[in-house]
């Protein structure tokens, strides 16, 4: 039986320049671990590890789950200065989760993540993220869609990276709130200046992004999988749901 997964590799930007703040790090990433496993609990079936140093290991049932919450991740980090960047893709394994570990297990997949994660990290102006889908000189029916993914990636990234501090959080808060009086009365601004600051940091262009790259990948993982029963857009927008409720809680401490 054929399980479709996703998979990330997640490093962080400039992390071992201070032995402190190394350490403050790797507490963060254990915190990280948690907070995947809380948002994936009773919705998507989740492995995800803390290793060597500052990376995360992540294999989720389903194609779109991983860019998911990689994407929740991106919006909430706290360091500024020490982005994370992760490397990602897709397909399917001919085992389930409850089956593998990640210390030991060698697939095909794993390193197609690997090799996406390694392109970003010799990447100068590194966007967040970076598909792997196809192997090396291998131009199988998923190069388009790698080629497409990545295009929409960068420009999603230079757009984000052209936000102004205010205007990123305006983004993230939209994302988990979606109501401007809302996110006006955290930020006590009035409701009028963050649809302004929301228009002029491209917040629609960024978060649409996001919407589509997830249809798209649970189109293709319908289609891959032509005997998929479950209904792929409700598992996305469950788990959508349950981790802007669980931010949501905790905003203040996270954003």
């Amino acid at each position: 039986m054929k399980t479709p997964v996703s998979i990330f590799i997640m490093d962080v930007s400039n992390s071992s320049y201070d032995e402190v703040f190394g350490q403050e790090l790797s507490m963060y990433l254990k915190e990280i671990v948690e907070m995947i496993n809380e948002w994936t609990d009773g919705v998507v079936k989740t492995i995800v590890k803390h290793r060597m140093g500052d990376e995360i290991v992540l294999v989720s049932n389903h194609y779109s789950s991983a860019y998911v919450l990689a994407f929740y991740i991106s919006r909430i980090w706290k360091y500024k200065d020490n982005q994370p960047y992760f490397g990602l893709t897709f397909g399917n394994i001919n085992l389930e989760l409850d089956e593998i570990d990640l210390e030991t297990w060698i697939h095909p997949l794993l390193k197609k993540a690997r090799l996406a994660n390694e392109s970003l990290k010799r990447t100068s102006n590194r966007p967040k993220f970076s598909f792997k889908l196809t192997d090396l000189n291998n131009e199988d029916e998923l190069f388009e869609f790698e080629k497409m993914f990545n295009l929409l990636l960068t420009l999603q990234n230079t757009l984000i990276e052209n936000q102004t501090d205010l205007q990123e959080i305006i983004c993230s808060l939209y994302l988990i709130f979606m109501r401007q009086k809302k996110i006006a009365s955290i930020l006590d601004k009035t409701p009028a200046t963050i649809s302004s600051h929301f228009r002029k940091g491209n917040s629609g262009e960024i978060l649409n992004t996001f919407d589509e790259i997830q249809l798209v990948l649970n189109s293709i993982q319908k289609r891959t999988n032509p005997k998929e029963t479950q209904d792929l857009k409700t598992i996305s927008n469950d788990l959508n749901i349950k981790i802007k409720s669980l931010i949501s809680e905790n905003i203040v401490e996270l954003l």
